[in-house]
Protein backbone atom coordinates (compact mmCIF):
# COMPACT_ATOMS: atom_id res chain seq x y z
CA UNK A 1 0.00 0.00 0.00
CA UNK A 2 2.74 2.52 0.78
CA UNK A 3 4.05 1.64 -2.37
CA UNK A 4 1.51 2.30 -4.54
CA UNK A 5 0.81 5.53 -2.41
CA UNK A 6 4.85 6.35 -3.08
CA UNK A 7 3.75 5.61 -6.82
CA UNK A 8 0.48 7.56 -6.91
CA UNK A 9 2.56 10.71 -5.65
CA UNK A 10 5.00 10.44 -7.89
CA UNK A 11 2.91 10.85 -10.85
CA UNK A 12 1.32 13.76 -9.46
CA UNK A 13 4.48 15.46 -8.88
CA UNK A 14 5.10 14.64 -12.29
CA UNK A 15 1.81 16.33 -13.63
CA UNK A 16 2.81 19.42 -12.12
CA UNK A 17 6.03 19.56 -14.00
CA UNK A 18 3.67 19.75 -17.27
CA UNK A 19 1.28 22.21 -15.60
CA UNK A 20 1.27 25.12 -12.72
CA UNK A 21 -2.12 24.11 -11.54
CA UNK A 22 -2.33 20.67 -10.22
CA UNK A 23 -4.96 21.75 -6.99
CA UNK A 24 -7.85 21.61 -9.51
CA UNK A 25 -9.21 19.32 -11.79
CA UNK A 26 -6.95 19.81 -14.86
CA UNK A 27 -5.66 18.12 -18.37
CA UNK A 28 -3.06 18.45 -20.30
CA UNK A 29 -2.20 17.24 -24.05
CA UNK A 30 0.74 15.84 -25.70
CA UNK A 31 1.30 15.69 -29.15
CA UNK A 32 4.22 12.61 -29.12
CA UNK A 33 6.24 12.38 -32.88
CA UNK A 34 6.42 8.43 -32.69
CA UNK A 35 9.07 6.56 -34.83
CA UNK A 36 8.21 2.99 -35.47
CA UNK A 37 10.82 0.52 -36.66
CA UNK A 38 11.02 -1.57 -38.86
CA UNK A 39 8.79 0.22 -40.84
CA UNK A 40 10.75 3.15 -40.64
CA UNK A 41 7.06 5.50 -40.46
CA UNK A 42 6.36 8.53 -37.80
CA UNK A 43 3.06 9.06 -36.68
CA UNK A 44 1.98 11.73 -34.35
CA UNK A 45 0.23 10.42 -31.13
CA UNK A 46 -2.09 12.45 -29.23
CA UNK A 47 -2.22 11.66 -25.38
CA UNK A 48 -4.96 13.56 -23.00
CA UNK A 49 -4.64 12.98 -19.30
CA UNK A 50 -7.25 14.65 -17.03
CA UNK A 51 -6.87 14.43 -13.24
CA UNK A 52 -7.37 16.16 -9.93
CA UNK A 53 -5.00 16.54 -6.90
CA UNK A 54 -5.05 12.95 -6.04
CA UNK A 55 -5.10 10.88 -9.13
CA UNK A 56 -5.09 10.51 -13.01
CA UNK A 57 -8.49 10.29 -13.71
CA UNK A 58 -8.48 9.43 -17.20
CA UNK A 59 -6.69 8.72 -19.92
CA UNK A 60 -7.01 8.79 -24.10
CA UNK A 61 -4.66 8.64 -26.74
CA UNK A 62 -6.09 9.02 -29.77
CA UNK A 63 -9.14 10.15 -28.68
CA UNK A 64 -9.30 6.25 -27.40
CA UNK A 65 -9.60 5.54 -23.76
CA UNK A 66 -8.04 2.17 -23.29
CA UNK A 67 -9.50 -0.42 -20.68
CA UNK A 68 -6.84 0.17 -18.04
CA UNK A 69 -3.76 1.97 -17.34
CA UNK A 70 -1.28 1.93 -14.62
CA UNK A 71 1.31 4.17 -12.72
CA UNK A 72 4.77 3.39 -12.87
CA UNK A 73 8.06 5.37 -12.19
CA UNK A 74 7.51 9.00 -13.71
CA UNK A 75 4.44 8.03 -15.90
CA UNK A 76 2.15 5.67 -17.00
CA UNK A 77 1.27 2.52 -19.02
CA UNK A 78 -1.58 1.14 -20.60
CA UNK A 79 -2.30 -0.62 -23.98
CA UNK A 80 -4.31 0.40 -27.01
CA UNK A 81 -5.22 -2.34 -29.62
CA UNK A 82 -1.92 -4.42 -30.10
CA UNK A 83 0.45 -1.78 -29.02
CA UNK A 84 1.86 -1.68 -25.19
CA UNK A 85 2.38 2.38 -24.35
CA UNK A 86 4.89 3.45 -21.64
CA UNK A 87 4.70 7.52 -21.46
CA UNK A 88 7.44 8.84 -19.08
CA UNK A 89 5.88 12.59 -18.32
CA UNK A 90 8.88 14.10 -16.58
CA UNK A 91 11.34 13.26 -19.63
CA UNK A 92 8.20 13.58 -22.02
CA UNK A 93 9.42 10.40 -24.15
CA UNK A 94 6.95 7.38 -25.86
CA UNK A 95 8.28 4.19 -25.80
CA UNK A 96 5.78 1.23 -27.09
CA UNK A 97 6.16 -2.10 -29.01
CA UNK A 98 3.67 -4.63 -30.79
CA UNK A 99 4.33 -7.45 -28.81
CA UNK A 100 7.62 -7.71 -30.78
CA UNK A 101 7.30 -7.13 -34.48
CA UNK A 102 7.60 -3.42 -34.26
CA UNK A 103 9.02 -0.64 -31.85
CA UNK A 104 8.03 3.01 -31.58
CA UNK A 105 10.42 5.83 -29.82
CA UNK A 106 9.31 9.60 -29.85
CA UNK A 107 9.82 12.90 -27.87
CA UNK A 108 6.30 13.97 -26.67
CA UNK A 109 5.35 18.53 -26.36
CA UNK A 110 3.08 19.60 -24.55
CA UNK A 111 0.22 21.03 -26.77
CA UNK A 112 -0.57 25.20 -26.00
CA UNK A 113 -4.67 25.07 -24.95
Amino acid sequence: MRRLLHTLAWAVLSLSVLSPAVAAPSSVVLSCAVAYLPQRSTWVREVRIDWDKKAIRRLRIDGVEPHGFSLIHQGVMTAVDNERIQIDLVARQWQSDFRGHASGQGRCETVPG
